[in-house]
């Protein structure tokens, strides 16, 4: 049994990937779910949510993100966007960051959690022990859960973190906090996001932004030095009208608030024996860049299926690779939010600009001990196939893919699909193909392989994968 500590969006695709897989595990988390907080989805995101069945809901609860908007006091004084709207192509067909309220983000991943069998229980992770052979974890009702494994998707303040003593290396910048919040006026329309600044420095003072599917705004303000706001709707509206220059803009009502630090840390390690971290538990970032919330995400669809496997028999020295593949990511992911951040901070023109450097689809294993042969550890990309389906159509579950390219396939056992491609134009260019090939693609949409049939079946007898697979569907 694996036990998931933290139920927001890294611990909900743990939980989500494991009982797909038919992997006994509990997620614990006494919380309630979050306001909007993180509320941009990045592209390569929605490919996770896409294969773990959840993208339809998804885009329907959000949608792209609205026209940026600068005021100064009533009057217009600059209007752009932040991304350039981008078409799908074959093998990119989710281009565009979509935003949805983390709040909406997490009930869609708990519904289909509940559709797979499995749940959260509103408990709380009091103390563990660890020893060779699992872990002895104490909950805050009483009870003692044994488990083969603890995953600490539990947040910044991060209980499993602290419990393992874990050093979170970074800073916190006490003085730059904002005050945040999901609020209400029939005074704005819903078609831009709403921002004061000063023009002169070009930094930020309070922004509006309308949450789609809501009847709601994510509000924020910079805090001065040294203020400490009472969390009330009559403190939202006095830092609008001062921000704004305006009293013409009536909030109505105040859900989710919270004071934000900025903080910008990594832990060490993301692995002590038989206890993982992931997500903010391994890594807080600024908001700047969307960052955070998607490289949980990644965390968790890179380590369930490592879990998964060596539970059903594979060597469990592929765990090792869970920190070997993501903590240079997440260092990588938190420079660029890092740097958004710093140009926000110091005014310059383009600080509202993003590119593909933070949409994680360029994000790759290269040097990973899994990736083997041409383009090794690269995103799979996306491309038709002859019988109407696409290869992401063929990706979506628990297994191991391997796409023939113009060649037989050889049988590589139950925990491997074969798809034949031959003759496809489209597919071939997409992964640079010119010559009968195999391309073995992992469960978490990378490149493992690249080679023939001799090459194919060493890597996968090195990788040892399980004779047998176990999957759970659901609607």
């Amino acid at each position: 049994m694996i036990l998931i500590a933290g139920a927001g969006p890294t611990g909900l695709t743990l939980a989500i990937d494991l009982a797909r897989r038919g992997v006994p595990h509990r997620l614990v988390d006494p919380r309630r779910p979050a306001g909007s907080r993180g509320k941009g989805l990045q592209p390569r995101t929605l490919e996770v949510l896409d294969d773990l069945g959840v993208i339809d809901a998804v885009r329907a609860a959000g949608a792209p993100y609205p026209p940026l908007r600068a005021y100064s006091g009533a009057d217009v004084v600059w209007e752009g966007r932040m991304h350039e709207p981008a078409e799908p192509t074959p093998d990119v067909p989710y281009p565009n960051v979509l935003m949805v309220p983390q709040w909406r983000t997490e009930q869609i991943l708990r519904d289909r959690l509940t559709a797979l069998g499995g749940r959260v229980d509103t408990v709380g992770l009091a103390g563990f022990a660890q020893d060779g052979d699992g872990v002895t974890a104490d909950l805050t009702d009483g009870t003692t859960v044994r488990a083969a494994y603890l995953v600490g998707a539990d947040g910044g303040r991060s209980t499993v973190r602290k419990a393992l003593g874990v050093p979170f290396l970074g800073e916190t910048r006490d003085e730059e906090r904002m005050l945040i919040g999901d609020v209400r006026t029939p005074d704005l329309d819903r078609d831009h996001w709403h921002m004061w600044a000063d023009l002169e420095t070009r930094t930020p003072g309070v922004g509006l932004c309308p949450l789609p599917g809501t009847s709601d705004f994510q509000f924020t303000s910079v805090l001065a030095p040294g203020e400490d706001p009472d969390l009330t709707l009559a403190t939202y509206q006095r830092h609008l009208a001062d921000g704004s220059g305006r009293d013409d803009i009536r909030l109505t009502g105040l859900g989710w608030a919270s004071v934000y630090r900025v903080n910008i840390r990594m832990a060490e390690r993301f692995r002590a024996g038989r206890v993982f971290l992931a997500g903010d538990a391994a890594h807080v970032h600024s908001p700047a860049g969307g960052q955070g919330l998607n490289t949980g995400v990644q965390d968790a669809y890179n380590l369930g299926w490592k879990l998964a496997a060596v539970l059903s028999g594979a060597s469990p020295s592929l765990l090792d690779t869970y920190e070997e593949e993501r903590l240079p990511v997440a260092a990588g992911v938190l420079g660029i939010s890092t740097a958004l951040y710093r140009k926000a901070a110091e005014g310059q023109a383009d600080a509202h600009k993003r590119g593909e450097e933070t949409q994680q689809l360029l994000l790759a294993y290269p040097d990973s001990p899994l990736s083997s042969g041409p383009h090794g550890g690269t995103r799979a990309p996306n491309a038709s196939l002859a019988d109407g389906t696409t290869l992401f159509d063929a990706f979506r579950g628990p297994h191991f893919t391997l796409l023939a390219f113009n060649t037989p396939a050889p049988a590589c056992g139950p925990a491997v699909r074969t798809v034949p491609i031959t003759a496809n134009p489209e597919a071939e260019a997409a992964y640079g193909v010119t010559a009968p090939t195999l391309v073995l693609v992992r469960p978490d949409g990378y490149r493992a392989h690249t080679g023939d049939a001799a090459s194919t079946h060493t890597y996968l007898t090195r990788l040892n994968l399980p004779r047998r697979t176990r999957s759970r569907s659901a609607p």
